[in-house]
Formats: C-alpha cells, sequence, structure tokens
C-alpha cells in the first residue's frame, strides 16, 4: 500500500497499476473465501472493498482510469477476465483466444485481432477453469479438450497444451441476449414469409426435419425457432452436447451429455441420451445435432412414431446432408448394406433445410428440399425453395432471391390434413401451373 500512497495525486505508471490490480484481486479474493452470501452480495461486498482501498491509499487517479481499474478487479473477481467486456459487447459474435497475447473477435461477419491480452498461458488456463467447474467437468493433461456453456448459453470449446501448442485456446460463440424470432429473420432477409409460413407448417404438421449448414452458419438458432412452433401441449426432449437451445414451451425435458470420469467411466453421449428419451414419452425429440453413432438411433426414433422431431448437422448443402447421415448411420457399426441406410433416411427424413453463412458474413436459409423418397438406389431430392446469387456489389454484399422453384412438396395432403392449406402463391405457381392442376383434378 504504501507504495501507491507515495505515488498518490502523481498518478501511477502502467506496471504500478497493474501491481495495483492485483493487489485488490488477491486481497479480495480471500477476504471473499469465507463468505458465503449470493454472487450479487459478493460483488457489493467486493465493489465496497475496492472503494475502501482506493480511499485509504488515498490515490488520486483520473475518473476514466478508476472506473476502468475497477471494473478490471470486478471482472478478474466473477466474470472471465480481459474477455468479459468482449462478452459483455451485444454486436461482438465470437470470441476466440489463440494462446495468452492474441485474441481474436467476430464482429458482423468480420475477424478483427483486439488489443487484449492474458498475463500468461495459467491466467488463461484459470479463466477456463472458472467456466468448467460449475458443470461438473475437466481439463488436464490426460483429457485436454472440453466443451461447456456459459450461464447464458453461449457455447465454449477450450483446448490446452500439450495439444495446443501456442497456449490455451478459448472459443467462446456467444448466445444473443436478444432472442431471435422468426419475424427477425425476415426483416435480416435470411429467409421469406412465404418459407417461414412453409416451415411453420412443416413443424405442426410433425414432419421430422434436418437443418444442415456450415460451422458458424446460424442452424442452432433456425433450430430454436423452428422449436418455438412447437404446441404448448407437447411433451418435449432436447438433447445436446452443451445445452444451448431455449425453448419457451413449459413441458420440456433438458439432457446434456457428460464426459467420462477421471476412471473412464460414467460417461453420458448423445446416443445414449436418445435411447434414454425414447422411454420418456416425447411428443417430439429435439437433438441439438448429430455427429456420429446416434443418428442411426435418431432415424429409427423417426421411423417408429416420433414424428415432428428436430436436429442439425454439418453439410455444404441438403445433398451433402444425406452423404452426411449414411456416412454417421455407417459409424453407429451395424455394418447395414448401404441401400437398407438410404431407405431408413429417405422413409424418415422428410424436409432438409440448408443454412449457409455467404462470403459477406450473413447468413440465410439458401435451401427448403423435401426428401422425396427413392428411385433405385438414390434417395431423391426435391428443392422447394433456394437462394440464387446474382452477383456481389461493389462493398462485397452478396446479391441474389430467395425464392419458390414452383415445386409443390409430395407431403402436401400431410400439411392440408393437419389444416394447413398454404395458397399457391407460397409455392411460386404460376397461373399455368393452377390451369394445369386443375386439369388433372376434372
Amino acid at each position: 500500500m504504501t507504495d501507491f500512497q507515495a505515488a498518490g495525486t502523481s498518478g501511477l505508471s502502467s506496471s504500478d497499476l497493474f501491481k495495483l490490480k492485483h493487489y485488490l484481486i488477491d486481497t479480495i479474493s480471500r477476504e471473499l473465501d469465507g463468505e458465503g452470501a449470493s454472487r450479487d452480495k459478493r460483488e457489493e461486498i467486493a465493489s465496497q472493498r475496492i472503494q475502501d482501498i482506493y480511499e485509504r491509499a488515498r490515490l488520486n487517479l483520473p475518473e476514466d482510469v478508476r472506473e476502468q481499474l475497477f471494473k478490471e478487479v470486478l471482472d478478474e473477481l466473477f466474470g472471465l477476465g480481459p474477455i468479459q467486456p468482449l462478452l459483455d459487447d451485444p454486436e461482438i459474435s465470437e470470441v476466440m483466444v489463440n494462446g495468452p497475447k492474441k485474441v481474436y473477435i467476430e464482429r458482423k461477419g468480420k475477424l478483427i485481432k483486439t488489443p487484449i491480452t492474458f498475463e500468461d498461458n495459467d491466467h488463461v488456463q484459470r479463466i477456463i477453469d472458472r467456466i468448467i467447474l460449475p458443470l461438473g467437468r475437466r481439463i488436464d493433461h490426460d483429457s485436454p479438450a472440453v466443451d461447456a456453456r456459459l450461464p447464458d448459453g453461449s457455447r465454449v470449446h477450450a483446448i490446452i497444451p500439450p495439444v495446443s501448442i501456442d497456449g490455451a485456446s478459448i472459443t467462446i460463440r456467444k448466445f444473443s441476449r436478444d432472442k431471435l424470432g422468426i419475424a427477425q429473420l425476415i426483416e435480416y432477409d435470411s429467409i421469406t414469409e412465404g418459407m417461414a409460413e412453409f416451415l411453420r407448417a412443416c413443424v405442426l404438421a410433425r414432419l421430422n426435419t434436418v437443418i444442415s449448414g456450415g460451422t458458424g452458419s446460424g442452424k442452432t438458432t433456425l433450430l430454436n425457432i423452428l422449436s418455438s412452433f412447437i404446441p404448448e401441449d407437447e411433451r418435449i426432449v432436447t438433447i445436446e452436447d452443451a445445452a444451448e437451445l431455449q425453448l419457451q414451451q413449459d413441458h420440456v425435458v433438458r439432457l446434456e451429455t457428460k464426459p467420462a470420469n477421471a476412471d473412464g467411466r460414467g460417461a453420458m453421449t448423445v446416443r445414449e441420451l436418445v435411447r434414454n428419451a425414447l422411454r420418456m414419452r416425447p411428443d417430439r425429440i429435439v437433438v441439438g445435432e448429430v455427429r456420429g453413432g446416434e443418428a442411426l438411433d435418431m432415424l429409427q426414433a423417426m421411423n417408429t412414431g416420433h414424428d415432428g422431431s428436430l436436429t442439425t448437422l454439418h453439410a455444404n448443402s441438403s445433398r451433402d446432408a444425406i452423404s452426411r447421415l449414411e456416412t454417421m448411420v455407417m459409424m453407429a457399426g451395424m455394418e447395414l448394406p448401404l441401400k437398407v441406410v438410404r431407405q431408413q433416411i429417405a422413409s424418415a427424413v422428410d424436409l432438409i433445410v440448408q443454412q449457409s453463412r455467404l462470403r459477406d458474413g450473413t447468413r440465410k436459409v439458401t435451401a427448403i428440399t423435401e426428401v422425396a423418397g427413392m428411385e433405385g438406389d438414390i434417395i431423391v431430392l426435391s428443392d422447394i425453395f433456394k437462394f440464387e446469387q446474382t452477383g456481389l456489389s461493389e462493398s462485397g454484399e452478396v446479391l441474389g432471391t430467395l425464392k419458390p422453384t414452383g415445386i409443390r412438396p409430395m407431403f402436401s395432403p400431410l400439411l392440408e390434413t393437419a389444416g394447413y392449406k398454404l395458397g399457391a402463391d407460397v409455392f411460386g405457381a404460376t397461373i399455368a401451373d393452377i390451369l394445369t392442376s386443375n386439369r388433372k383434378k376434372r
């Protein structure tokens, strides 16, 4: 304290501020160790103690420096240290820590390097521990990677040395505080009103739907929105690696995977959770993402009365999504013939919604595709809606239109049975199409 008092009103150097910050952190953390109050109360106590120490030291820092010092101390005590301001910024969608000295963010689809740094690799690992310990997960030399989530639902992946060569790495995909709805997607030109009406009818008519797309394309956001169409009187079971879905319905059972303990036992994988969900009398099963052998169990659930199931997977197109499903079913180890696998997929999946992140950073539903059955050994896909890119603007913005292809899905009778008679305009039918259809009816 004496060094800080000596600096007094003349101000502190950056090294003195660094020492002061750590003095405050160490002092207050020790005082709070035995404090059993709630987090809000502990933050209140810490704020008061920071103020007391600051006044006793008779410091006279500029107001902005004092406020920044206090915030950094509180972020270190109760937040995620140097990256907490990035998490508080609503315009930042992703935070990437590449070792202690390199922190990047994604803002409006663009990657930007920040001036923020950690003290050293141990500092990064302390932040990782703060994230995962409340979840009962672990990260160490024997298990150097972990998936986790923040209290607000943001997805976290961390990986440490020796696997991460340049130091501990953290990747945080932030969960939007402003919950997006279908109206916002229409406003952002991610989807059209006709597509939104069609998807809502498909969910309510209990069609099995797969959302496919690349990393960061918005699959989970779209899954959240489609899940919101599920009626309140249905029992929903959600299955995720790290719980991200924020369903608004009341009757929801949320399941989350559990890694093995230090002895290698006690793991609960997505596949095991899907099997358990089938015994829980679900009306709907919503799987956050299928990545492996659980695809077979998911398809079997869709084929055995659990209609209206929803899931996501990584793929660059609707056709790629089918190939990915085939590969993942084979990962289940059942050694099924490829034709049998394809028959399972064709009978289970009704709809594939392709979500894409375009080169200008925007996210769009670029195709809605019906799985129309099989012809020989090939699964037949039929695009109902499609995004057609026409070029790039001078500013680099992707130009194009979302529009129906004019093809009505073969499951249209199911939509009508459920009470959804979508107009010809939704599917882009021309007058000639309507006249031809009327002649066939006669």
